[in-house]
């Protein structure tokens, strides 16, 4: 046509259109993270608090200090004392890998996971023999030990052992959604050349950072 260049360059596109960060994926964010972190370490902390077993004693062998009491109900922390432990490390570690460094964030994430197997294989040990789980809470009970009884399990040790499985998953994720996370240390930042001023908001974290660093944020 005519009064158009047949070899005209297509007009250079604004600054910020292209070279726009991708944003976040939701998976990967922080809080989000952070939070189903927390969220299934405090559902596991939660289970412990309920009963994951009902005994019915036996008259005949728990004797006369028994008679009294047939029925007795265990929870999940005292069948089970090493999962509601598990889960306050899990909990922690989880809020500490919002600000932890990269190198911090490996180790978290390692802690997390073997918290996770511990709480996954306490729990399954209640299934798998419920009356060895139970009898220490029926020798508080009743001063006897070794005794037979009839045991019922109710769903929470299976909902702490679904609830740790997924807890790893979550810890598995730190590493590669951390990738997305915005450097809050020195330590992990890249290196620049001179002080030039990074862009985008600041905050305390950053401008103490900064002033470690001997930049002067204003």
């Amino acid at each position: 046509m005519p009064g158009v260049p047949r070899n005209a360059e297509p007009a250079a596109e604004q600054p910020g259109t292209s070279t726009k960060r991708a944003a976040t994926p939701a998976w990967a964010r922080k809080s989000t993270l952070v939070l189903l972190v927390a969220v299934l370490a405090l559902a596991v902390f939660g289970t412990t608090t309920q009963t994951w077993m009902t005994v019915t004693l036996d008259p005949n062998q728990v004797g006369q200090s028994g008679a009294a009491q047939t029925a007795l109900d265990v929870q999940g922390s005292k069948a089970a004392t090493a999962v509601t432990a598990l889960a306050l490390v899990a909990l922690a570690g989880g809020l500490a890998a919002a600000i932890a460094g990269r190198i911090a964030r490996w180790i978290i994430t390692a802690i997390i996971l073997l918290a996770s197997a511990g709480i996954v294989a306490a729990a399954a040990t209640v299934l798998a023999d419920p009356l060895a789980a139970a009898q220490g809470a029926i020798a508080a009970a009743t001063g006897v030990t070794g005794s037979q009884a009839q045991v019922a399990v109710t769903a929470f040790p299976v909902l702490a052992v679904v609830a740790g499985c997924l807890l790893a998953l979550a810890a598995l994720l730190i590493i590669p959604a951390s990738r997305h996370w915005k450097t809050r240390t020195k330590y992990d930042a890249p290196a620049t050349g001179g002080t030039a001023a990074s862009s985008g908001p600041v905050d305390e974290i950053d401008s103490w950072d900064r002033l470690s660093r001997g930049d002067d944020p204003t």
